[in-house]
Parts: C-alpha cells; sequence; structure tokens
C-alpha cells in the first residue's frame, strides 16, 4: 500500500511530460486518464485504511538529505484521507471542465497534473521539510495557470498571489529552523528532526514534535515558551494566508476573478484547504499552550471573516466576485471552529472544508458556465435564467443553497458544528464564557447574511422574465451537466451522512485530541491551574 500512496503523489507529475510530448488533441485525454487513475488509487487506499488507529498508516520511510537529518515520509491517517479523496475526485471534474481549453493545450494540463501532484504532496507528507516542499511545489503551477490561462488582469493577479503566498512561507520557514535547532533538547539521542508525524501500522498514534516531552518546552514556563508563542503566530499567519482570512484574503478575489473557471474550481475546492489542514495538522497540535493562551484574539478573527466577507459579497456586482467573497466567510468557520478548542469544532470545521470543497467548486463553475456564453458577469445584466435552461436552474438552486447551509445539504453540518463548538467551550479552562456567548451569537449571525446575499443573488440572476439576448445562447452540454450533477448529488449525499467523514476522522482527532489535552495537564500543572 506503501507503493500506491507514492505513486499517487508522483503519477500526475510524470503524465505531466507525457502531456508535452503528444499532440494537444491527446493531453487532454492524458490528463483526464491520469486524474481518473489518481482517483482509483485513492479508493484502494481508502479500501485498506483501517478506521480503528488514530496514527499514520502505510508509512514510507527513507533517508532524503542525511545532512539535515531530512526524510521522505509519507503516509496517511484520518487528517489527510478525506482531502485527498476529495481532491482526487474533484481533479477529474477539473480536467473535464477545461476539456475545450485550446490555449497552449499542451502546458495547461501538464502544469495543473504537476499541481495535483503538489496538492496530494501536501497532505500526505509526514515530514516537514518534505511537507514544506510540496507546500511550494503547489504554488508555481497555479502563478502560471492564473498569469497565463487568467482574464484582463491575470498578470496583477498571479503576483499577488504569488507574493501572498511566499510571504506566508517565509513565516512558515522560520518556524521549521526554530523547531529543528529546539528539538534535540526533547527527542534526546535522536537529535534534529523534521518530523512532523511520526508512526507505523505497527505502532499508530506515535506522534514526534506533538509528543509530551516537546510540547513542554513549549508550554507555559517552558523552556522555549516565549519561541513558542512566536512559532505559533507565525504558522498561523503561514496558514491564514492560504485559507484565507481577513486581512490575508486580498489576494483571493483578484485571483478568483482572474482564473479561468476551472482553475478556480480547484482553487476554491482544494487549495484554500491546505490552510486549514496545516492549522490542524501543526500549529495547534504543536503549540496547544499558545492557542489557549490566543484563543480569543484568533476566533476574532474567524468571525471578523464570517461577517466581513459576508457583507463584501452582499456589496458585490460581480457574481464571480461574490462567490469569491462567499469563499472568505465560510472559511472563517474553519478558524473560529479550531480557536475554540474543542472536539465538536474541531470536527465541525474539518467537515466545512470539505463541504466547502464541494460547494465552491460546483459555484464557481455554474458562473463559468453563464460566463463563457455571456462573455460578463454583472449581476444587474441578468435575469430569467432558469425559466430559459430548467436544468441548469435545478442544480444551481442546490448548489447555491447548498452554500447557504440549507440543511439536508452539506453546507449545514459544518456550520451547526462550529457554532456548537462555540457555545461548548464557555466550560473550557481559560475561556471566558460572556466572550464565548458574544463570539458565538455573531458567527450565527454570518449565517443570516449568507442567506442574504445567496437569495438576493438567486433572485437577480434566476428568477424573472429571460433576456431577450439568452436566444443566442448555446444550452448546457452533457459534460455540463455532468460535472454539476456530481457535485450536486454529493453536496446531497454528504449533507444526509456526514458520518462519510467522521468515519475517517474519529480515531485521528481523538489522538490529537489526547495528545493536546496531555500537553494542557502538564502546562495546568506549571501554573497551579
Amino acid at each position: 500500500m506503501t507503493t500506491v500512496i507514492n505513486l499517487m503523489i508522483f503519477l500526475p507529475a510524470i503524465a505531466a511530460l507525457g502531456c508535452l510530448m503528444v499532440p494537444k488533441q491527446q493531453a487532454r485525454v492524458v490528463a483526464l486518464a491520469t486524474a481518473i487513475i489518481t482517483c482509483l488509487l485513492s479508493l484502494i487506499v481508502l479500501g485498506a485504511y483501517d478506521r480503528g488507529q488514530g496514527g499514520p498508516q502505510f508509512v514510507s520511510q527513507l533517508s532524503w538529505i542525511s545532512a539535515i537529518n531530512a526524510e521522505y515520509r509519507t503516509g496517511v491517517d484520518g487528517l489527510s484521507l478525506p482531502l485527498v479523496l476529495l481532491t482526487t475526485t474533484l481533479s477529474i471534474l477539473v480536467v473535464i471542465a477545461g476539456w475545450n481549453i485550446d490555449k497552449a493545450a499542451k502546458a495547461y494540463h501538464a502544469l495543473y497534473l504537476v499541481l495535483l501532484s503538489g496538492m496530494l504532496g501536501v497532505f500526505l507528507a509526514l515530514d516537514m521539510f518534505l511537507f514544506y516542499v510540496f507546500f511550494e511545489i503547489s504554488l508555481l503551477p497555479m502563478y502560471f495557470l492564473i498569469g497565463i490561462w487568467g482574464g484582463p488582469r491575470k498578470e496583477y493577479a498571479a503576483i499577488k498571489f504569488f507574493l501572498y503566498t511566499l510571504a506566508g512561507s517565509i513565516c512558515l520557514l522560520i518556524v521549521m529552523l526554530g523547531l529543528f535547532y529546539y528539538t534535540p533538547s526533547a527527542e534526546g539521542a535522536s537529535g534534529n528532526t523534521w518530523v512532523m508525524v511520526a508512526g507505523s501500522e505497527a505502532a499508530p498514534g506515535v506522534l514526534s514534535l506533538q509528543s509530551e516531552a516537546v510540547q513542554a518546552l513549549f508550554a507555559r514556563d517552558g523552556a522555549y515558551w516565549r519561541f513558542g508563542q512566536w512559532a505559533f503566530w507565525l504558522t498561523l499567519i503561514a496558514f491564514l494566508i492560504k485559507l484565507p482570512a481577513v486581512p490575508f484574503h486580498t489576494w483571493l478575489p483578484d485571483a478568483h476573478v482572474e482564473a479561468p473557471t476551472p482553475i478556480s474550481m480547484v482553487l476554491a475546492g482544494v487549495l484554500l484547504k491546505m490552510g486549514g489542514y496545516a492549522m490542524m495538522r501543526i500549529t495547534w497540535p504543536f503549540f496547544p499552550e499558545a492557542a489557549r493562551e490566543f484563543w480569543f484574539a484568533v476566533s476574532v478573527l474567524g468571525v471578523i471573516a464570517i461577517i466581513y466577507g459576508a457583507l463584501c459579497a452582499m456589496a458585490q456586482s460581480d457574481w464571480k466576485k461574490l462567490v469569491a467573497y462567499s469563499s472568505v466567510s465560510h472559511m472563517g468557520y474553519v478558524t473560529l471552529g479550531v480557536a475554540v478548542m474543542t472536539r465538536t469544532g474541531f470536527d465541525g470545521a474539518y467537515f466545512q472544508m470539505i463541504a466547502h470543497g464541494i460547494t465552491s467548486a460546483m459555484m464557481f463553475f455554474l458562473v463559468g458556465v453563464v460566463y463563457e456564453r455571456a462573455h460578463h458577469r454583472q449581476i444587474n445584466r441578468f435575469g430569467g435564467l432558469w425559466l430559459r435552461w430548467p436544468g441548469y436552474g435545478a442544480w444551481s438552486l442546490i448548489g447555491f443553497f447548498a452554500g447557504m447551509g440549507l440543511p439536508g445539504l452539506c453546507g449545514f453540518i459544518g456550520e451547526i458544528m462550529v457554532l456548537l463548538g462555540v457555545f461548548e467551550s464557555a466550560g473550557n479552562v481559560g475561556f471566558d464564557a460572556g466572550k464565548v456567548y458574544a463570539l458565538g451569537a455573531f458567527a450565527a449571525f454570518g449565517v443570516v447574511l449568507t442567506a442574504g446575499y445567496i437569495l438576493w443573488m438567486f433572485q437577480r440572476i434566476y428568477m424573472g422574465l429571460p433576456k431577450p439576448e439568452y436566444d443566442e445562447y448555446e444550452k448546457p452540454t452533457t459534460r455540463e451537466y455532468f460535472i454539476m450533477g456530481t457535485l450536486g448529488i454529493a453536496a446531497f449525499v454528504f449533507g444526509i451522512i456526514p458520518v462519510l467523514v467522521f468515519r475517517l476522522t474519529d480515531e485521528t482527532f481523538a489522538t490529537l485530541e489526547r495528545t493536546m489535552d496531555m500537553t494542557q495537564s502538564v502546562a495546568r500543572a506549571a501554573v497551579g491551574y
């Protein structure tokens, strides 16, 4: 099974070379076949995965750069597997969505496959140095995909995306170097290490930098408590940029508006989730006491993102920019759910990432279907689309209402669990109940604002009498209905059966919860809790 995981990571990159060697008409076939095979490999991993284990499974461990103790270490656990499945499944739809791209088609599909390798590497890396390499690999293809195949301001959007993400990478690199320097004090004979999660099928759940010895150094009154505080914020900034959260969000609307539809789908559906995943993998497990120290500040950032993103979406006249700001708002629930440090909040934040991966990809595709025909995205110039294209209108209802968080659809589960987790955190040690209730109230108001801009947009674009120019538009194709239908059915399935995700995450989250509670008890004893 370790071979399957490593093949899943590197097959797309190898196939990218194949895209460059065949005629451009065949490049898309190579890309689609690669995406399908990669998805099948992820399903094989799913079938072999033991849900009863909390630690990493199918671990590969090879010496890579011995001079700095960097290892090639990959594996999968409940924190990474659902995101891997989301990435591989969505990639098939992304390739199909870009089927008609003719401009430098070979380069386009090759770059996308390199991006796919980078995204899977981020989720499957267990060594921090390797994680950082894949984190950076995913940056370059996206820069070119926006900068070459984007809209009129594509160069500006691509450079802005690159600079913001690069700034976050520098913050992460600083923390990595600090952890590498300090780990000998805790790991003893093992020396400096980059290992994020150590373990095997025989000994699951053994965490390296998340061990009691290491965490005691970064806990209150620990030898490196001051470094732990700075490291918490530096990693948080790095991942909030990727998420993105206010005030690090300004690259996102520009990138989405200028990116071609398939790239907007993968940017919102997967790349943003790398930020939330890294927060759960690195920031909170490594520095739980710093997270407890600054819980309110981080929670406020989450609530601001929810409210501000929704208000900005409500003010937009550009349809795609409205959907882009809705992503800022929805990902604010991820920040808030993690910040309050309850199991319900963590579960809700993670499910929100999966649900948003489905709904955001669908909403951007729905916008793209109309833009390819109308060549504009001005909301006030639309109207009556549902009467002209009844099938498209029905799938749009599902996609946008799932994004709104309608019960029975996937967007509801994550948001309600995050809100429950917020109020539950009033019982946490060191949490002020008044602040908790205020945060919960503001976050709940974000649900109302979301309904406001979704319903306002839907009424303007889909309701009323159809415009005369719609007669000139080609009806949505079978290919487009396949993408809409797949994502729409997924919104129903995960809205009705959310346990499909929780069955995979339960044991891993329980392991993280025990590790963080263990560390917190060390710190409480040190300060007399």
